[in-house]
């Protein structure tokens, strides 16, 4: 049976993914056999596995950080924000329908017995499986029947690191007060504390460090730097919206209320030509080279949305001058029509932006797959990938139609973009612009579009990148952390 280790903090983003994911790493390198795991995990990051089932986005990213193939058992409860008080419960990669909080709360103690086999079968594969917590340990109102914090450390007999987030001041503070609302039995297995996000000489931090560690009897194990490693965000609460700022296209991301997947643009935010930024309103948007609509949980009313703050005007009126890319939920967007039958996101339909001959209607299935295949027929600025080979992942339950005596484009990759719209290009696909060379020509294309200079540079090997940032973080901690305190303590 596998060694575990649990990573909680003090609040929500206080880097319990980050610091997991490079642990995953980390002990990886050391030549252990390494699993992540999340018992619930609540975001609108989503991937696929290779057996089409559905599981937290942060979990695929460590997985990936681990050297291994991400597995659904991994996070067996996914909880994918629908409305303000109800979310669709995935179990085991596949939906059970939508559940309001207060439903799921007197629900989820039900899924502990499949929430252990995973858990229980990972370990019995693996050396050591490194296990994340969600939100904070000290979230009194949610104690009693938790399924994901302590509640779960007790049932895995896990040695738990408290993470407190030193950024935004006051890292003393939470690491005392979460220990303070545990109850004693909780307070001993906080087998340590960890201080994330320091900036400056970690030494001027010493006499906190020792007041504290006298106050709680608790060791800190550790003072990670803040780590310059571009690592996917698990979900939206993160700073994964900040402006990237390049040299040449401007690229404009119209930012949903519900937005989903928005992973799907990190390769953007990587490149030296590229600024990639995300709008919230119609004077933010100005004339970009490319639009961007993202993927999102409430189509109808994130659609909604646009058209009450003006910004489904303002993307109409620029069609035609900018080039404009739906993917997903922001595909549908693009049609005529969106219609919700079976109250999959709420119910209800709408017109849609009006800018390609669709239309969706929400079906009671929902697709999850591995998808790829080669870019054809696409024209305009999008003619640049044609014969280009892409590969990612479809999540939708929304059946997109052409409409009846329209050119329909390029259907095998779920994608759309014909002579009537030359450049509108919608698709399904999930990381589609991620494998090497397809960001890269898509970028020269809209740099030649605006007559500027194209970049040299080779293909990103985007793969091949994030590797390269596991690997910074793993150096980071490796540096930072007592590891044969952590040892210890894993009972290694």
């Amino acid at each position: 049976m596998a060694h575990n280790l649990m990573i909680c903090g003090t609040m929500s983003s206080a880097g319990k993914s980050f610091i997991v994911t490079g642990l995953c790493r980390l002990f990886a390198r050391m030549g252990y056999k390494v699993a992540p795991f999340k018992s619930q995990n609540m975001a609108l990051n989503s991937g696929v596995t290779e057996d089409g089932d559905e599981m937290g986005r942060a979990q695929v990213v460590q997985a990936e950080a681990a050297g291994v193939k991400p597995d659904v058992r991994m996070n067996p409860v996914l909880l994918k924000p629908s409305t303000d008080v109800g979310s669709q419960v995935i179990v085991l990669g596949k939906s059970r329908g939508n559940m309001s909080a207060r439903d799921y709360y007197a629900y989820k103690t039900v899924l502990i017995p499949e929430i252990m086999e995973a858990y229980e079968s990972l370990a019995a594969e693996n050396d050591i499986i490194v296990i994340e917590g969600a939100g904070s340990p000290a979230e009194i109102n949610l104690k009693e029947n938790d399924i994901v914090n302590m509640g779960l450390a007790k049932m895995l007999h896990a040695p738990v690191i408290l993470v407190g987030d030193i950024d935004l001041g006051g890292v003393f503070a939470q690491l005392l007060g979460t220990l303070e609302w545990m109850d004693e039995e909780e307070k001993d297995m906080i087998a340590g504390l960890l201080i994330n996000k320091f900036r400056g000489d970690p030494t001027l931090l010493t006499p906190g460090i020792e007041m504290l560690e006298e106050r709680c009897g608790k060791k800190v194990l550790g003072v990670v730097p803040m780590v310059k490693a571009k690592i996917d965000e698990e979900d939206s609460i993160t700073q994964a919206f900040a402006t990237s700022k390049g040299s040449g296209v401007d690229i404009a991301v119209i930012r949903l209320p519900r937005i989903s997947n928005f992973t799907d643009f990190s390769v953007f935010q990587v490149m030296d030509r590229v600024t990639l930024r995300y709008v919230y309103e119609p004077a933010e948007l100005g004339t970009p080279d490319l639009i961007i609509l993202p993927g999102t949980k409430s189509t109808i009313s994130d659609l909604e949305y646009l058209k009450k703050t003006g910004l489904a005007d303002a993307v109409r009126t620029l069609a035609g001058t900018v080039p404009i890319c739906g993917i997903c939920g922001g595909y549908q967007m693009l049609g005529t029509y969106i219609s919700d039958p079976y109250e999959i996101e709420g119910g209800g339909e709408t017109e849609g932006l009006g800018l390609l001959p669709t239309r969706t209607v929400m079906a009671k299935d929902k697709k999850t797959v591995q998808t790829e295949g080669v870019f054809e027929d696409l024209t305009g600025v999008f003619a640049a990938l044609n014969g280009m080979a892409y590969r990612g992942y479809e999540i939708h339950q929304g059946v997109t139609e052409t409409l009846p005596g329209e050119s329909s484009g390029s259907e095998g990759a779920s994608a759309l973009s014909q002579d009537a719209a030359p450049e509108i290009f919608g698709t399904y696909v999930h990381g589609v612009f991620d494998r090497e060379g397809i960001a890269e020509t898509l970028v020269n294309a809209l740099l030649t579009r605006k007559g500027a200079e194209k970049t040299e540079t080779a293909g990103l090997d985007y793969d091949r990148f994030k590797a390269e940032q596991y690997d910074i973080l793993a150096d980071a901690l490796e540096q930072a952390l007592d590891l044969e305190e952590l040892k210890k303590i894993m009972g290694m």
